[in-house]
């Protein structure tokens, strides 16, 4: 298979494409992360087009080589190679029947923000010029929050019958609030002030140490304990449509601006 790696924003959003297209005939639930993050990568686009980070050109470099290594780890699974640990168990999990979208959202964000985003953000700094960095870095998560948040209020949308677990216990809403993104956020951005720091002989070490550390945050996203797994598994008994058609209405969301993402 073809190893692809993107060279711009636009090679990026094309190559995400192909994965959403290809998704939806194989069934996979890997498209669903996929749409997600194009939409991240739409706004960021426009975001640079707009002015709306410190350093556009610079945006534009770490938003490739931050999305190359999810590119690069889809293809690795894809020809059955062995990619990160956090990456591996994501999409292991997308071939599963239990999970529903949100948990394969916030496996897709975790590997995504707590290993590739502090290891691209180092990629393009230097311990004396990182903290110039962290305005733009915010920014990037913010747009990332701003979609997660669509996410509960589409789960009552799409399943009525949550809003009733909702208002009947607050146990769920632990869920989300121990998978915070300002969180995921505040240790992607500490770790890449470590890793720019890390001599390019220990580099590779020190990302196995942190793939190590994410890939147990993923096991608790995918068995979150015993009540949320059995709500979670509820609702993955009433989901409507094939994967391809979770997809679809993903697509169809986000063409409205992403007002919310499906579960």
């Amino acid at each position: 298979m073809n190893m692809k790696q993107a060279n711009t924003i636009d090679e990026v959003i094309q190559f995400l494409d192909e994965i959403i297209e290809k998704s939806k005939i194989d069934q996979s639930n890997i498209g669903l992360f996929a749409i997600l993050y194009r939409e991240v990568t739409v706004r960021v686009k426009q975001g640079i087009q707009a002015g709306s980070f410190q350093n556009g050109e610079r945006m534009e470099k770490l938003d490739v080589i931050f999305a190359n290594r999810y590119l690069k780890a889809y293809y690795q699974y894809q020809a059955k190679e062995k990619p990160s640990e956090c990456w591996g168990f994501a999409f292991e999990q997308a071939e599963d029947f239990w999970p529903i979208v949100l948990q394969h959202l916030l496996l897709g964000i975790n590997a995504h923000v707590n290993l590739d985003l502090g290891i691209a953000s180092a990629q393009i700094s230097t311990v004396e010029d990182i903290a110039d960095l962290k305005h733009d870095f915010d920014q990037i998560n913010a747009i990332l929050s701003s979609l997660v948040a669509g996410v509960e209020k589409c789960l009552i949308k799409i399943w009525p019958t949550l809003t009733w677990i909702l208002k009947y216990t607050g146990k769920i809403d632990n869920f989300f609030i121990d998978f915070s993104m300002e969180e995921a956020r505040n240790g992607a951005w500490k770790f890449a002030n470590e890793f720019v720091a890390v001599p390019e002989n220990e580099r590779e070490a020190c990302t196995k140490l942190r793939d190590e550390r994410i890939t147990e945050i993923a096991r608790l996203v995918s068995n979150p304990g015993y009540f949320v797994s059995a709500v979670f598994k509820f609702i993955r008994l009433f989901e409507r449509g094939t994967v391809a058609q979770k997809i679809i209405d993903m697509q169809i969301m986000e063409e409205k601006n992403m007002e919310c993402v499906v579960a």
